[in-house]
């Protein structure tokens, strides 16, 4: 399903949040949207998953608006994974991540539903801790689970805001290589990240916000080059290569008086 966002502006308490900000996904592309904190990142997610509406602009998938397409439909295509990590209730895990076929009730057989929601506990790297109660879990841990609930869905389109934040630098790569397979699958990835390696490394593209608006569009090594960085983030970063795949680590703040 190829997601299209035209010409996308947010206004918040007086605030222009998102300024006309085109953004397109693909099936089968894995990408990164980066930028600073208050870039707009978060917002425009929201406004894919068309959880918030826009004051101006409009989004589309497969060239129809979600209306056309109706609420129950969308839900089987597209899949959403939140920022806060947030589990209000305490069921165990195998529960929590079998609210991932909800949109799929009396259209897939109960084999369908366990092999989807077993398969996506293993890819997460939590089919141990099925049984226990996500009260229990560390935060990291929660943020799998949820993770394995959006896998669950089995969506065209799956968005996800920052859901490597919380994890340790082995289950961020796992993550990361994680989304790169379901994005290589066929399954359009949109994810929003603040580590430049991660970033460069697996995104086959990167969108850079930069105070609402899109400062950059393509290929990492385009977008993340030197002067690009030093204008979006007023840091100078150290840029090299390693295996094959570029590594973008931040060294120095810009003095913004300089």
């Amino acid at each position: 399903m190829k997601l299209e966002a035209r010409a996308v502006s947010v206004r918040l308490d007086g605030t222009d949040v998102l300024r006309d900000v085109d953004f397109d996904a693909r099936p089968g592309e894995l990408v990164g949207l980066i930028g600073p904190n208050g870039a707009g990142k978060s917002t425009l997610l929201s406004v894919l998953a068309t959880l918030r509406t826009p004051d101006a602009g409009s989004v589309t998938f497969d060239g129809q608006p979600a209306a056309a397409i109706g609420a129950r439909p969308l839900s089987r295509r597209l899949a959403f994974l939140a920022q806060s990590g947030r589990i209000d209730w305490p069921l165990s895990v195998e529960r929590v991540v079998a609210l991932g076929r909800l949109p799929h009730a009396g259209r897939s057989t109960a084999a369908d539903d366990d092999r989807a929601i077993r398969g996506a506990m293993e890819a997460a790297d939590i089919a141990r801790f099925a049984g226990r109660s996500v009260d229990t879990l560390s935060g990291g841990e929660r943020t799998r689970v949820l993770l394995a609930r959006a896998l669950a869905v089995e969506a065209d389109l799956l968005l996800a805001d920052e859901p490597i934040a919380a994890l340790d630098p082995f289950h961020q790569l796992q993550v990361m290589e994680l989304l790169a397979r379901t994005a290589r699958a066929g399954t359009g990835v949109v994810v929003v990240l603040h580590d430049l390696t991660l970033a460069s490394r697996f995104c086959d593209r990167l969108v850079l916000l930069h105070q609402g608006r899109k400062l950059a569009d393509g290929a990492p090594a385009d977008v993340l080059g030197a002067a690009r960085i030093a204008e979006a983030y007023r840091v100078s970063a150290v840029i090299g290569e390693h295996a094959g795949a570029r590594f973008v680590v931040p060294w120095d703040h810009i003095d913004p008086k300089v």
